[in-house]
């Protein structure tokens, strides 16, 4: 019999970034289990066995409809006819295009899409640099990125990470996130504090597997977290529950804060947001007498038209009693000296000042934008030698790079380069980013499978995924730690298929474009190797000698070695970089655009309050419905609504409804839930069906249930401060759908 070889590497499918052994033989996937000699394998064991895309590795890997080779369009943009072609032909004909583009328009018209950080976008942002644009449009508005910026403004580090550590931490404070369903890893070692005795605050519309195991829910309108989170700091500074030492020696502009709170009584707190006054003095003070304690969001206040002041809010929590930086409590996460780091590599120096301030949206929403990124990193390289990634913390805004391709305002935007996202379904207003593409001069789509958005491309190119290419996972180079893996399958086989790295794609184009200087290293492993030089390895030494895995320490209340990394050199409460910016230093609540007390005409119309993007396992975003064991677990898409609202709609518990917005409608099934309120529906995020055609008019399905179909990226209606766009707390209203 052939001898199983057993591969170490990163598993990639979500950001729990496992490190796992992949079993192979004669060539063959075989299987996917968790690394029994990882530091973490404890943590590894269940969440790895337990994950149904892990079990699934081998059908995902050896799918038929996985993309194989290049395709070049034929005939017009979406009728779903392609031509095979090779790599080096595509890549001319796109280099030559993009050439072309920048020469009449400028680099400004060319921009790039991403998704969530599971691929090399130091590389993307290296290349785009190095052309001159700035246009780098992702998920940070709504994901990680704005949760970096305020924690870096206000501290000068990263800050929000899943840090309990069980038998130390006391209380854990959940806010807006479900990691029961999004982060496994994590939620194990919650459930591990948990059970050691730690205090659990859960914050949540919808009664979660996480609200479940709480000592206090909170069940809060959607959208008004912002007010809840003051009305925790009201009562903690008049209870006298904050760590006096700790503010009086290390944050900046309490007194101000403490008159700002002064407007957020539980009473007044309690009107606003549903939640009892009494349950918020409980939760205030559970979470103030139970040290060191942790408090973690995720994906929940990241997508509220509130967003930057319930964050601001939410990092002032832990800054006030103390647990910033401290041990059990919230670690402070500043950038790595340690090796090559992401910032790095991807040579900010060389966008010129000109080009930046082209980036779109940076008059508007400053924080997110590379202006706000500069104020904030300058203090981050003073005091930590280094600046955190541009990939993490600052991007183009999305909304307005789809009305500049429409409408050339405020300068064309003529080429797209999509790679690691899926912008008809997981970009807001999918109807405007339909016409949006269906305008580019180029559109050039990377990834796995033909999704939606690569059937209305020029160009689509096969990418390796993680079972396909080495890996170093540094989690933002802020975790103290650094995780690496071999490529265990060839992303090449003859006669099967020819993928490439995304590296290899964005140093093909740089070098057709005359960056081939910058470009030194022929393979993502030689890149990785230059990156590794400082602690004395190679990729292939550091896999042999450590298994792949070495801790960095970090250390904790590294303020009192070198305070914090911000204009003041303590914890900004009030934020003299909002300030400089422009805007409010101290956070304030805002009614959501749209809500039944801020919008009430248009409540009559649209009577429930629309909250969308729950988390639920197996899928992951738009990710993996083509996967049939997956699809099985969860074949359909689910609207969660409260079994009275349902029955005085005359909808029961599994029909098909029609859940419609001012933008549109799409259908997803009915299910009764009795953990969300009457006034409240809950709706599934990033469905489509690949089983569908992919010409037009189907697209795979993208006008069904996709919710983004009815979202709203209104610029008026982004966060003013950073331009992330509402998903949680529209208005709506849902009717039977007749006949389906």
């Amino acid at each position: 019999m052939s001898e199983t070889q057993v591969k170490k590497t990163v598993c990639m499918w979500c950001h729990d970034h496992c490190k796992v052994a992949v079993y192979v033989r004669d060539g063959q996937l075989i299987k996917v289990e968790e690394d029994r000699e990882h530091p973490r394998s404890a943590v590894l064991k269940p969440t790895v066995r337990a994950c149904p895309r892990a079990r699934a590795a081998a059908e995902w890997f050896y799918h038929p409809d996985r993309l194989r080779y290049p395709l070049k369009r034929l005939g017009e943009r979406g009728e779903g006819k392609w031509q095979r072609i090779p790599w080096e032909q595509a890549l001319d004909e796109i280099a030559q295009k993009l050439a072309e583009i920048k020469r009449d328009y400028g680099a400004e018209a060319i921009a790039t899409s991403s998704g969530t950080y599971r691929t090399h976008d130091e590389y993307r942002r290296r290349f785009f640099n190095l052309l001159g644009s700035p246009n780098c449009i992702g998920q940070g508005h709504i994901c990680w990125g704005v949760n970096n910026m305020i924690s870096s403004a206000m501290t000068g580090m990263s800050c929000n990470a899943v840090t309990p550590r069980p038998g130390i931490t006391k209380c854990i404070l959940l806010i807006g996130t479900n990691p029961g369903q999004g982060e496994r890893g994590s939620w194990h070692t919650i459930l591990d504090t948990k059970n050691s005795g730690a205090k659990l605050i859960v914050i949540d519309p919808r009664y979660t597997e996480p609200a479940q195991w709480a000592d206090i829910w909170l069940q809060l309108r959607p959208g008004t977290d912002c007010a809840l989170l003051m009305g925790m700091i009201n009562i903690i500074i008049n209870e006298g529950l904050y760590d006096k030492e700790f503010v009086e020696k290390w944050c900046h502009g309490f007194d101000k804060l403490a008159e700002r709170a002064r407007d957020y009584p539980p009473e007044k707190v309690a009107e606003i947001t549903w939640v009892p006054a009494k349950k918020i003095k409980e939760a205030a003070r559970m979470y103030t007498t139970n040290k060191p304690a942790t408090s973690f969001n995720y994906m929940g206040l990241e997508q509220l038209a509130n967003v930057v002041e319930a964050l601001h809010a939410r990092f002032i929590l832990p800054a006030i009693t103390g647990n910033i930086d401290a041990r059990g409590g919230d670690i402070g996460r500043p950038p790595t000296t340690q090796y090559v780091s992401e910032s790095e590599v991807e040579l900010e120096g060389k966008l010129p000042p000109e080009q930046k301030r082209k980036q779109l949206g940076i008059d508007q929403f400053r924080l997110l934008s590379l202006a706000g990124y500069d104020l904030i990193q300058e203090n981050v390289e003073r005091v930590w030698g280094r600046r955190m990634s541009q990939a993490h913390h600052c991007f183009a805004h999305a909304p307005t790079g789809f009305r500049a391709m429409l409408t050339g305002k405020p300068y064309p935007v003529k080429a797209l380069i999509t790679l690691a996202n899926n912008p008809m379904v997981t970009m807001p207003n999918a109807k405007l980013v339909y016409r949006a593409l269906k305008s580019l001069d180029l559109y050039v789509v990377a990834d796995y499978w033909l999704t939606p958005s690569a059937e209305l491309a020029d160009y689509v190119l096969p990418s390796a995924s993680w079972l396909e290419r080495p890996c170093i996972s540094t989690a933002c180079d802020t975790a103290g730690f650094v995780d690496s893996g071999e490529a265990p399958l060839p992303a090449v086989k003859e006669g099967k298929y020819e993928r490439r790295t995304d590296y290899e794609f964005w140093r093909g184009l740089g070098i057709r474009l005359g960056q081939e200087e910058y470009w030194p290293w022929k393979t993502l492993e030689e890149a990785y190797d230059y990156r590794l030089a400082p602690l004395g390895y190679t990729l292939k030494g550091f896999m042999a000698k450590t298994s792949g895995h070495a801790s960095i320490g970090l250390g904790y209340q590294k303020q009192e070695k070198v305070g914090f990394a911000t204009p003041t050199g303590k914890i900004e409460l009030y934020s003299t970089i909002l300030e400089k910016l422009g805007y409010d230093p101290l956070p304030r609540y805002h009614e959501p655009p749209e809500s039944p007390i801020g919008s009430p005409e248009l409540a009559k119309e649209y009577p429930l309050i629309l909250t969308t993007g729950g988390r639920f396992l197996p899928m992951y975003h738009s990710e993996h419905r083509q996967i049939d064991s997956l699809r099985k677990q969860y074949p359909e898409p689910i609207a969660q609504i409260n079994p009275q609202t349902a029955a005085e709609l005359g909808i029961e518990d599994g029909d098909w409804i029609w859940i419609e917005t001012p933008r549109g409608r799409i259908r997803q099934k009915c299910q009764y839930f009795k953990g969300i309120v009457p006034e409240v529906v809950h709706a599934q995020h990033g469905w489509w069906f690949p089983e569908l055609p992919g010409e037009e008019p189907w697209l795979h399905g993208v006008w069904e249930s996709n919710i983004n179909i009815v979202t709203d990226d209104d610029p008026e209606h982004c966060n003013q401060i950073s331009g992330g766009w509402p998903l949680r707390a529209l208005l709506c209203k849902v009717y039977k759908v007749k006949q389906y």
